[in-house]
Protein backbone atom coordinates (compact mmCIF):
# COMPACT_ATOMS: atom_id res chain seq x y z
CA UNK A 1 0.00 0.00 0.00
CA UNK A 2 1.50 3.36 -1.03
CA UNK A 3 0.78 6.97 -1.93
CA UNK A 4 2.61 8.76 -4.76
CA UNK A 5 2.59 12.55 -4.57
CA UNK A 6 1.97 13.66 -8.16
CA UNK A 7 1.23 17.30 -7.27
CA UNK A 8 0.61 19.94 -4.58
CA UNK A 9 4.17 19.50 -3.26
CA UNK A 10 6.15 22.72 -3.01
CA UNK A 11 3.13 24.51 -4.50
CA UNK A 12 -0.57 25.11 -3.87
CA UNK A 13 -1.62 23.76 -7.27
CA UNK A 14 -1.68 20.52 -9.26
CA UNK A 15 -3.26 18.41 -6.49
CA UNK A 16 -2.93 14.71 -7.39
CA UNK A 17 -2.32 11.77 -5.04
CA UNK A 18 -2.06 8.23 -6.39
CA UNK A 19 -3.26 5.60 -3.91
CA UNK A 20 -2.26 2.00 -4.70
CA UNK A 21 -3.04 -0.96 -2.42
CA UNK A 22 -2.57 -3.77 -4.99
CA UNK A 23 -6.35 -4.17 -5.03
CA UNK A 24 -7.08 -0.86 -6.72
CA UNK A 25 -5.25 2.21 -8.06
CA UNK A 26 -7.17 5.36 -7.21
CA UNK A 27 -6.30 8.99 -7.97
CA UNK A 28 -7.31 11.49 -5.29
CA UNK A 29 -7.85 14.82 -7.07
CA UNK A 30 -6.68 15.59 -10.58
CA UNK A 31 -5.70 19.25 -10.72
CA UNK A 32 -3.80 21.56 -13.03
CA UNK A 33 -0.51 23.15 -12.07
CA UNK A 34 -0.64 26.96 -12.13
CA UNK A 35 1.80 29.79 -11.50
CA UNK A 36 5.50 29.53 -12.35
CA UNK A 37 6.27 28.33 -15.87
CA UNK A 38 8.25 25.32 -14.64
CA UNK A 39 5.11 24.22 -12.79
CA UNK A 40 2.77 24.83 -15.74
CA UNK A 41 5.06 22.78 -17.97
CA UNK A 42 4.27 19.75 -15.80
CA UNK A 43 0.74 19.82 -17.24
CA UNK A 44 2.25 18.90 -20.61
CA UNK A 45 4.40 16.07 -19.25
CA UNK A 46 2.99 12.51 -19.14
CA UNK A 47 2.05 11.12 -15.74
CA UNK A 48 4.42 8.49 -14.32
CA UNK A 49 1.58 5.98 -14.68
CA UNK A 50 -0.45 5.01 -17.72
CA UNK A 51 -3.91 6.59 -17.14
CA UNK A 52 -5.48 3.34 -18.37
CA UNK A 53 -4.17 1.60 -15.21
CA UNK A 54 -6.02 3.97 -12.87
CA UNK A 55 -9.26 2.38 -11.66
CA UNK A 56 -11.05 5.49 -10.41
CA UNK A 57 -10.71 9.15 -9.41
CA UNK A 58 -12.19 10.71 -6.27
CA UNK A 59 -12.39 14.52 -6.17
CA UNK A 60 -12.30 16.69 -3.06
CA UNK A 61 -13.85 19.70 -4.85
CA UNK A 62 -14.32 21.52 -8.14
CA UNK A 63 -11.57 24.15 -8.18
CA UNK A 64 -9.35 23.81 -11.25
CA UNK A 65 -6.19 23.14 -9.23
CA UNK A 66 -7.99 20.00 -8.00
CA UNK A 67 -10.08 19.00 -11.05
CA UNK A 68 -8.65 20.74 -14.12
CA UNK A 69 -6.43 17.88 -15.37
CA UNK A 70 -9.38 15.48 -15.73
CA UNK A 71 -10.10 16.20 -19.42
CA UNK A 72 -6.47 15.40 -20.25
CA UNK A 73 -6.54 12.25 -18.09
CA UNK A 74 -9.56 10.98 -20.03
CA UNK A 75 -8.05 12.11 -23.34
CA UNK A 76 -4.95 10.03 -22.52
CA UNK A 77 -6.87 6.82 -21.83
CA UNK A 78 -8.53 6.90 -18.39
CA UNK A 79 -12.03 5.41 -18.65
CA UNK A 80 -13.03 4.74 -15.04
CA UNK A 81 -15.54 6.53 -12.79
CA UNK A 82 -14.91 9.97 -11.29
CA UNK A 83 -16.57 10.19 -7.87
CA UNK A 84 -17.44 13.44 -6.08
CA UNK A 85 -20.21 15.18 -4.16
CA UNK A 86 -23.42 16.32 -5.84
CA UNK A 87 -22.47 20.02 -5.82
CA UNK A 88 -18.95 19.28 -7.06
CA UNK A 89 -20.36 17.51 -10.11
CA UNK A 90 -22.60 20.48 -10.92
CA UNK A 91 -19.76 22.95 -10.50
CA UNK A 92 -17.40 20.86 -12.63
CA UNK A 93 -20.02 20.94 -15.39
CA UNK A 94 -19.39 24.70 -15.39
CA UNK A 95 -15.68 24.90 -14.63
CA UNK A 96 -14.18 22.19 -16.85
CA UNK A 97 -15.69 23.34 -20.17
CA UNK A 98 -14.80 26.92 -19.21
CA UNK A 99 -11.20 25.91 -18.47
CA UNK A 100 -11.03 24.25 -21.88
CA UNK A 101 -12.64 27.26 -23.58
CA UNK A 102 -10.08 29.60 -22.01
CA UNK A 103 -7.24 27.43 -23.27
CA UNK A 104 -8.71 27.31 -26.75
CA UNK A 105 -9.17 31.11 -26.73
CA UNK A 106 -5.63 31.75 -25.48
CA UNK A 107 -4.19 29.46 -28.16
CA UNK A 108 -6.30 31.19 -30.83
CA UNK A 109 -5.28 34.65 -29.55
CA UNK A 110 -1.61 33.64 -29.43
CA UNK A 111 -1.73 32.39 -33.01
CA UNK A 112 -3.54 35.55 -34.15
CA UNK A 113 -1.03 37.90 -32.48
CA UNK A 114 1.99 35.66 -33.00
CA UNK A 115 3.38 35.95 -29.46
CA UNK A 116 3.68 32.20 -28.76
CA UNK A 117 6.96 30.35 -29.29
CA UNK A 118 4.94 27.36 -30.52
CA UNK A 119 3.78 27.25 -34.15
CA UNK A 120 0.90 26.78 -33.85
CA UNK A 121 0.01 27.29 -30.19
CA UNK A 122 -2.28 24.48 -29.02
CA UNK A 123 -4.64 24.17 -26.04
CA UNK A 124 -3.85 21.59 -23.38
CA UNK A 125 -7.30 20.16 -24.06
CA UNK A 126 -10.51 21.17 -25.79
CA UNK A 127 -14.14 21.73 -24.79
CA UNK A 128 -14.91 18.39 -26.44
CA UNK A 129 -12.34 16.72 -24.16
CA UNK A 130 -13.94 18.37 -21.12
CA UNK A 131 -17.43 17.24 -22.06
CA UNK A 132 -16.14 13.70 -22.60
CA UNK A 133 -14.65 13.67 -19.10
CA UNK A 134 -17.91 14.89 -17.57
CA UNK A 135 -19.64 11.71 -18.78
CA UNK A 136 -17.51 9.74 -16.29
CA UNK A 137 -18.75 11.67 -13.22
CA UNK A 138 -20.72 9.86 -10.52
CA UNK A 139 -22.13 11.94 -7.67
CA UNK A 140 -22.39 10.52 -4.14
CA UNK A 141 -23.68 11.95 -0.88
CA UNK A 142 -21.55 12.88 2.10
CA UNK A 143 -20.91 9.85 4.36
CA UNK A 144 -22.29 7.48 1.69
CA UNK A 145 -20.11 4.34 1.55
CA UNK A 146 -18.23 4.08 -1.75
CA UNK A 147 -16.80 0.70 -2.71
CA UNK A 148 -13.59 1.23 -4.72
CA UNK A 149 -12.73 -2.49 -4.76
CA UNK A 150 -13.47 -5.63 -2.77
CA UNK A 151 -10.96 -4.54 -0.11
CA UNK A 152 -11.08 -0.74 -0.31
CA UNK A 153 -13.84 1.74 0.45
CA UNK A 154 -14.13 5.50 0.82
CA UNK A 155 -16.54 8.18 1.96
CA UNK A 156 -16.74 11.97 1.73
CA UNK A 157 -16.82 14.34 4.70
CA UNK A 158 -17.84 18.04 4.47
CA UNK A 159 -14.74 20.27 4.34
CA UNK A 160 -16.31 23.74 4.08
CA UNK A 161 -14.23 25.86 1.66
CA UNK A 162 -16.73 25.93 -1.27
CA UNK A 163 -19.96 24.15 -2.18
CA UNK A 164 -19.43 20.41 -2.33
CA UNK A 165 -15.91 20.52 -0.91
CA UNK A 166 -14.99 17.23 0.76
CA UNK A 167 -12.39 15.45 2.75
CA UNK A 168 -11.85 11.89 1.50
CA UNK A 169 -11.48 9.03 3.96
CA UNK A 170 -10.16 5.80 2.42
CA UNK A 171 -10.29 2.54 4.37
CA UNK A 172 -8.05 -0.29 3.22
CA UNK A 173 -6.23 -3.13 4.98
CA UNK A 174 -7.51 -1.97 8.35
CA UNK A 175 -6.09 1.54 7.84
CA UNK A 176 -7.88 4.87 7.53
CA UNK A 177 -6.21 7.37 5.18
CA UNK A 178 -7.65 10.91 5.22
CA UNK A 179 -7.05 13.46 2.46
CA UNK A 180 -8.06 16.85 3.79
CA UNK A 181 -8.54 18.59 0.43
CA UNK A 182 -8.88 22.32 1.08
CA UNK A 183 -10.13 22.96 4.62
CA UNK A 184 -12.62 25.76 5.10
CA UNK A 185 -12.76 28.20 7.98
CA UNK A 186 -14.81 27.89 11.17
CA UNK A 187 -16.37 31.36 10.76
CA UNK A 188 -16.56 31.74 6.98
CA UNK A 189 -19.20 34.31 5.91
CA UNK A 190 -20.94 31.73 3.70
CA UNK A 191 -19.69 28.17 4.14
CA UNK A 192 -20.20 25.93 7.16
CA UNK A 193 -17.04 24.75 8.97
CA UNK A 194 -15.27 21.47 8.16
CA UNK A 195 -16.54 18.55 10.23
CA UNK A 196 -14.40 17.24 13.06
CA UNK A 197 -12.54 13.96 12.54
CA UNK A 198 -11.54 11.79 15.48
CA UNK A 199 -9.22 9.21 13.91
CA UNK A 200 -7.02 8.55 10.90
CA UNK A 201 -3.90 6.43 10.58
CA UNK A 202 -2.53 8.60 7.79
CA UNK A 203 -3.38 12.27 7.17
CA UNK A 204 -2.54 14.22 4.01
CA UNK A 205 -3.06 17.83 5.11
CA UNK A 206 -3.19 21.10 3.17
CA UNK A 207 -1.04 24.06 4.27
CA UNK A 208 -1.95 27.01 2.01
CA UNK A 209 -1.86 29.38 5.00
CA UNK A 210 0.57 27.31 7.06
CA UNK A 211 2.70 30.34 7.86
CA UNK A 212 -0.01 32.99 8.24
CA UNK A 213 -3.00 34.07 10.29
CA UNK A 214 -6.00 35.74 8.75
CA UNK A 215 -6.59 39.30 9.85
CA UNK A 216 -8.96 39.76 12.76
CA UNK A 217 -10.57 42.78 11.03
CA UNK A 218 -14.02 42.32 9.53
CA UNK A 219 -13.65 41.42 5.84
CA UNK A 220 -16.94 43.22 5.20
CA UNK A 221 -15.65 46.48 6.68
CA UNK A 222 -12.28 46.09 4.95
CA UNK A 223 -14.00 45.55 1.60
CA UNK A 224 -16.22 48.56 2.22
CA UNK A 225 -13.21 50.77 2.97
CA UNK A 226 -11.45 49.82 -0.27
CA UNK A 227 -14.58 50.26 -2.38
CA UNK A 228 -15.58 53.61 -0.88
CA UNK A 229 -12.09 55.08 -1.21
CA UNK A 230 -11.85 54.20 -4.90
CA UNK A 231 -15.43 54.95 -5.93
CA UNK A 232 -15.41 58.37 -4.28
CA UNK A 233 -12.47 59.41 -6.47
CA UNK A 234 -14.39 58.23 -9.55
CA UNK A 235 -12.33 55.09 -10.03
CA UNK A 236 -13.04 51.60 -11.30
CA UNK A 237 -12.58 48.66 -8.91
CA UNK A 238 -11.49 45.53 -10.80
CA UNK A 239 -11.75 42.40 -8.65
CA UNK A 240 -10.17 39.20 -10.00
CA UNK A 241 -12.14 36.51 -8.18
CA UNK A 242 -12.52 32.75 -8.29
CA UNK A 243 -15.83 32.04 -9.99
CA UNK A 244 -16.82 29.49 -7.35
CA UNK A 245 -16.69 30.58 -3.73
CA UNK A 246 -15.01 33.97 -3.78
CA UNK A 247 -17.35 35.66 -6.28
CA UNK A 248 -20.39 34.63 -4.23
CA UNK A 249 -18.83 35.86 -0.97
CA UNK A 250 -18.06 39.23 -2.57
CA UNK A 251 -21.61 39.59 -3.89
CA UNK A 252 -23.03 38.72 -0.47
CA UNK A 253 -20.82 41.25 1.32
CA UNK A 254 -21.56 43.97 -1.25
CA UNK A 255 -25.29 43.38 -0.79
CA UNK A 256 -24.82 43.79 2.96
CA UNK A 257 -22.73 46.95 2.52
CA UNK A 258 -25.29 48.49 0.18
CA UNK A 259 -28.07 47.54 2.60
CA UNK A 260 -26.20 49.37 5.36
CA UNK A 261 -25.62 52.40 3.13
CA UNK A 262 -21.85 52.07 3.48
CA UNK A 263 -20.87 52.09 -0.21
CA UNK A 264 -21.98 54.44 -3.00
CA UNK A 265 -24.77 53.22 -5.26
CA UNK A 266 -22.72 52.48 -8.39
CA UNK A 267 -23.02 49.77 -11.09
CA UNK A 268 -21.65 46.33 -10.14
CA UNK A 269 -20.87 43.91 -12.96
CA UNK A 270 -20.29 40.18 -12.57
CA UNK A 271 -18.35 39.45 -15.76
CA UNK A 272 -17.96 35.69 -15.67
CA UNK A 273 -20.59 33.37 -17.13
CA UNK A 274 -19.44 30.50 -14.94
CA UNK A 275 -19.63 32.69 -11.81
CA UNK A 276 -23.18 33.61 -12.80
CA UNK A 277 -24.14 29.94 -13.11
CA UNK A 278 -22.31 29.01 -9.90
CA UNK A 279 -24.12 31.76 -7.99
CA UNK A 280 -27.46 30.23 -8.98
CA UNK A 281 -26.29 26.82 -7.73
CA UNK A 282 -26.00 28.29 -4.22
CA UNK A 283 -29.81 28.39 -4.15
CA UNK A 284 -29.91 24.63 -4.80
CA UNK A 285 -27.49 23.64 -2.02
CA UNK A 286 -28.60 25.89 0.82
CA UNK A 287 -28.01 23.13 3.39
CA UNK A 288 -24.25 23.36 2.73
CA UNK A 289 -23.92 27.08 3.49
CA UNK A 290 -25.13 29.69 5.96
CA UNK A 291 -27.10 32.01 3.65
CA UNK A 292 -30.87 32.30 3.86
CA UNK A 293 -33.12 32.37 0.80
CA UNK A 294 -33.31 36.15 1.11
CA UNK A 295 -29.53 36.52 1.32
CA UNK A 296 -29.04 34.26 -1.70
CA UNK A 297 -31.55 36.34 -3.64
CA UNK A 298 -29.87 39.60 -2.62
CA UNK A 299 -26.47 38.31 -3.70
CA UNK A 300 -27.87 37.29 -7.10
CA UNK A 301 -29.59 40.65 -7.64
CA UNK A 302 -26.83 43.02 -6.51
CA UNK A 303 -24.89 42.82 -9.79
CA UNK A 304 -25.60 43.00 -13.50
CA UNK A 305 -24.61 39.69 -15.07
CA UNK A 306 -22.39 40.02 -18.14
CA UNK A 307 -22.50 36.98 -20.42
CA UNK A 308 -21.47 37.88 -23.95
CA UNK A 309 -17.91 38.74 -25.09
CA UNK A 310 -19.32 41.90 -26.71
CA UNK A 311 -20.79 43.13 -23.42
CA UNK A 312 -17.48 42.32 -21.71
CA UNK A 313 -15.58 44.46 -24.22
CA UNK A 314 -18.04 47.33 -23.71
CA UNK A 315 -17.11 47.45 -20.01
CA UNK A 316 -13.57 48.46 -20.97
CA UNK A 317 -14.94 51.56 -22.68
CA UNK A 318 -16.87 52.69 -19.60
CA UNK A 319 -15.52 54.99 -16.92
CA UNK A 320 -15.95 54.93 -13.18
CA UNK A 321 -17.20 54.84 -10.65
CA UNK A 322 -18.09 51.15 -11.04
CA UNK A 323 -17.13 47.68 -9.80
CA UNK A 324 -16.19 44.74 -12.04
CA UNK A 325 -15.88 41.22 -10.61
CA UNK A 326 -14.31 38.82 -13.10
CA UNK A 327 -12.46 35.49 -13.10
CA UNK A 328 -9.74 34.35 -12.62
CA UNK A 329 -8.82 34.84 -8.98
CA UNK A 330 -5.05 35.01 -9.57
CA UNK A 331 -5.32 36.82 -12.93
CA UNK A 332 -3.98 33.80 -14.82
CA UNK A 333 -6.46 34.04 -17.70
CA UNK A 334 -9.96 34.94 -18.82
CA UNK A 335 -11.82 38.21 -19.28
CA UNK A 336 -10.21 39.88 -16.28
CA UNK A 337 -6.95 40.21 -18.26
CA UNK A 338 -8.66 42.57 -20.70
CA UNK A 339 -9.96 44.61 -17.76
CA UNK A 340 -6.46 44.83 -16.31
CA UNK A 341 -5.14 46.09 -19.64
CA UNK A 342 -7.87 48.75 -19.70
CA UNK A 343 -7.84 49.93 -16.09
CA UNK A 344 -4.47 49.11 -14.45
CA UNK A 345 -2.67 52.12 -16.01
CA UNK A 346 -4.97 54.70 -14.33
CA UNK A 347 -4.08 55.72 -10.73
CA UNK A 348 -7.75 56.50 -9.94
CA UNK A 349 -8.58 52.81 -10.22
CA UNK A 350 -8.01 49.84 -7.91
CA UNK A 351 -7.08 46.22 -8.58
CA UNK A 352 -8.53 44.39 -5.58
CA UNK A 353 -7.56 40.75 -5.07
CA UNK A 354 -9.51 38.57 -2.69
CA UNK A 355 -7.33 35.71 -1.51
CA UNK A 356 -4.13 33.74 -1.81
CA UNK A 357 -1.93 34.49 -4.84
CA UNK A 358 0.28 31.57 -5.87
CA UNK A 359 3.89 32.31 -6.76
CA UNK A 360 4.46 32.97 -10.44
CA UNK A 361 0.95 34.28 -11.12
CA UNK A 362 0.13 37.82 -12.24
CA UNK A 363 -1.80 38.19 -9.00
CA UNK A 364 1.32 37.50 -6.93
CA UNK A 365 3.32 39.96 -9.04
CA UNK A 366 0.71 42.70 -8.65
CA UNK A 367 0.27 42.20 -4.90
CA UNK A 368 4.08 42.18 -4.64
CA UNK A 369 4.24 45.70 -6.10
CA UNK A 370 5.10 45.08 -9.77
CA UNK A 371 5.02 48.30 -11.80
CA UNK A 372 4.02 46.35 -14.93
CA UNK A 373 2.68 42.91 -15.85
CA UNK A 374 2.88 40.95 -19.08
CA UNK A 375 -0.52 40.28 -20.66
CA UNK A 376 -0.96 38.76 -24.13
CA UNK A 377 2.69 39.27 -24.96
CA UNK A 378 2.84 42.96 -23.95
CA UNK A 379 3.79 44.74 -20.74
CA UNK A 380 0.96 46.76 -19.18
CA UNK A 381 1.93 49.57 -16.78
CA UNK A 382 0.37 49.33 -13.31
CA UNK A 383 -0.45 52.72 -11.81
CA UNK A 384 -3.74 51.72 -10.17
CA UNK A 385 -3.83 51.05 -6.43
CA UNK A 386 -3.43 47.33 -5.67
CA UNK A 387 -4.80 45.66 -2.53
CA UNK A 388 -5.55 42.14 -1.33
CA UNK A 389 -8.40 41.01 0.92
CA UNK A 390 -6.74 37.96 2.45
CA UNK A 391 -9.43 37.87 5.11
CA UNK A 392 -11.83 36.56 2.47
CA UNK A 393 -9.82 33.40 1.89
CA UNK A 394 -11.76 30.15 1.91
CA UNK A 395 -8.75 28.34 3.42
CA UNK A 396 -8.24 27.81 7.15
CA UNK A 397 -5.11 29.51 8.47
CA UNK A 398 -2.56 27.60 10.57
CA UNK A 399 -4.28 28.36 13.89
CA UNK A 400 -7.64 27.22 12.53
CA UNK A 401 -6.05 24.03 11.19
CA UNK A 402 -4.50 23.37 14.60
CA UNK A 403 -7.93 23.77 16.22
CA UNK A 404 -9.38 21.30 13.72
CA UNK A 405 -6.56 18.81 14.45
CA UNK A 406 -7.29 18.95 18.19
CA UNK A 407 -10.48 16.95 17.58
CA UNK A 408 -8.32 13.87 16.82
CA UNK A 409 -8.27 11.51 19.78
CA UNK A 410 -4.66 10.58 19.02
CA UNK A 411 -2.01 11.61 16.53
CA UNK A 412 -2.19 9.99 13.08
CA UNK A 413 0.70 7.61 12.53
CA UNK A 414 1.80 9.57 9.46
CA UNK A 415 1.06 13.22 8.63
CA UNK A 416 2.08 14.59 5.22
CA UNK A 417 1.95 18.34 4.70
CA UNK A 418 1.01 19.27 1.12
CA UNK A 419 -0.72 21.99 -0.91
CA UNK A 420 1.48 24.80 0.34
CA UNK A 421 4.45 26.74 -0.92
CA UNK A 422 7.71 25.63 0.74
CA UNK A 423 7.75 28.22 3.55
CA UNK A 424 4.08 27.61 4.38
CA UNK A 425 4.34 23.80 4.35
CA UNK A 426 7.39 23.75 6.60
CA UNK A 427 5.85 26.31 8.95
CA UNK A 428 2.75 24.10 9.26
CA UNK A 429 4.99 21.16 10.12
CA UNK A 430 6.62 23.19 12.89
CA UNK A 431 3.29 24.47 14.22
CA UNK A 432 2.01 20.89 14.54
CA UNK A 433 5.21 19.78 16.27
CA UNK A 434 5.37 22.70 18.69
CA UNK A 435 1.66 22.92 19.55
CA UNK A 436 0.55 19.28 19.42
CA UNK A 437 3.81 17.37 19.78
CA UNK A 438 3.03 15.39 16.62
CA UNK A 439 5.57 14.52 13.97
CA UNK A 440 4.82 15.36 10.35
CA UNK A 441 6.76 15.75 7.13
CA UNK A 442 6.66 17.55 3.79
CA UNK A 443 6.85 15.04 0.89
CA UNK A 444 8.68 15.77 -2.35
CA UNK A 445 7.26 15.85 -5.86
CA UNK A 446 6.77 12.31 -7.25
CA UNK A 447 7.80 10.77 -3.91
CA UNK A 448 6.34 7.34 -3.09
CA UNK A 449 5.41 6.70 0.52
CA UNK A 450 4.79 3.16 1.76
CA UNK A 451 1.94 2.66 4.24
CA UNK A 452 3.03 -0.31 6.33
Amino acid sequence: MEITFLGATGTVTGSKYLFDDDDTICLIDCGLFQGFKQLRLRNWQPLPIDPRRISSVVLTHAHIDHSGYLPLLVKNGFSGPIYCSQATRELCQILLPDSAHLQEEEARYANKRGFSKHKPALPLYTVEDANRALKNFHAINFDEPLRLSSATSAHLLPAGHILGASMIMIESGGKRILFSGDLGRPNDPIMRPPVAVERADVLVLESTYGNRRHRAASPEDELGSHLTRTLERGGVVVIPAFAVGRAQTLLHLMARLKGRGLVPNVPIYLNSPMAVDATRIYHTYRSEHRLSVEECTAACQIAEFVNSPEASKELNQKRGPMIIISASGMATGGRVLHHLKAFAPDPKNMILFSGFQAGGTRGAALVGGADSVKIHGQYVPVRAEVANLEGLSGHADYAEILDWLRAFRQAPGKICITHGEPAAADAMRLHIQENLGWRSRVPAYLEKMALK
